[in-house]
């Protein structure tokens, strides 16, 4: 009985709380999912860092949803007046102490000293992203920022040189690869020009209602019913912790979720519930 106090509980209060106060959500570049075969001739590569998508708008930072990032005066201080897209990392394996940093509205200045700003794009710069890439390498890095880098980019070469590059970043503890297009315009959208390759399956749905738990999960929560951006709607049962069953992501929430190929009605196979989606993910 406690726990389904907890867990009803826990569902009203998520289901009352305010959402913190947001901007416009910035027009950001989306990537769409690499699959072999897919022709890359004058693409760049990419590590895909594995943090929160930060935005710098030339006087504040956000974060991909049109959240403020409150961060400390001097990381900010020494940024260019041009806009900066890029990812605020704390180092591979450290996806919770990044978003932990970001999210806070009281700067951790010892967390945030963790922190880069690892940036891969110019969105407000003229011209294809071989010139803006051009364009970020002259812009940095900053001498009193050593805080703020430009992501390091190769030219994409063969299927078979990308997977060993994907396997050996994976090893070192990466998330994946990312692949942009060189002759493409910055557009802010989803779109083929900017490609995401990942050892597995990833995408993301928004939570419409709570599956009350039978058996060892009664009381709490048994799965999520949730709807991707295609109108699809499954349920999310596995990859939780107790602690998540207690407390559950709130309707409305996106979360991230990995899967293996999908059915012939387009439903993801053997999903499994990874998190909220964070503001920073692409």
């Amino acid at each position: 009985m406690l726990k389904r106090r907890s867990f009803l509980a826990a569902s009203l209060l998520a289901s009352c709380v305010a959402a913190p106060a947001r901007a416009a959500a910035p027009g950001l570049m989306l990537a769409e999912v690499y699959r072999r075969g897919m022709p890359i001739e004058g693409y760049w590569v990419s590590e895909k860092y594995d943090g929160v998508r930060g935005y710098w708008d030339g006087q504040q930072l956000w974060t991909r949803g049109g959240e403020r990032v409150i961060a400390p005066p001097w990381f900010t201080a020494p940024l260019p007046a041009t806009p900066l897209d890029g990812e605020l990392w704390a180092g591979r394996g450290r996806f919770n102490l990044a978003v932990s940093t970001v999210r806070s509205q009281t700067p951790n200045d010892a967390a945030w000293r963790e922190m880069r700003f690892m940036v891969f794009d110019l969105p407000a710069e003229a011209g294809d992203f071989d010139t803006r890439l051009t364009a970020l390498k002259k812009l940095l890095p900053i001498t009193q920022a050593p805080w703020v880098l430009p992501v390091a980019q190769q030219r994409a070469t063969t299927h078979a040189d990308l997977q060993a590059l994907l396997d050996k970043t994976i090893k070192l503890g990466g998330e994946g690869l990312m692949l942009h297009r060189g002759g493409s315009l910055y557009r802010g959208e989803r779109n083929a020009d900017l490609l995401k390759f990942k050892p597995f399956d990833d995408a993301e749905a928004r939570v419409v209602g709570h599956v009350s738990g039978r058996g060892r999960h009664a009381g709490r929560l048994g799965a999520l019913l949730v709807e991707t951006p295609e109108g699809r709607r499954f349920k999310l049962g596995s990859g939780f912790t107790d602690a998540q069953r207690e407390d559950p992501p709130p309707v409305g929430a996106w979360v991230t979720y990995r899967y293996n190929g999908q059915n012939p009605g387009g439903v993801p196979r053997f999903a499994r519930f990874m998190r909220v989606r964070e503001e920073g993910r692409s």
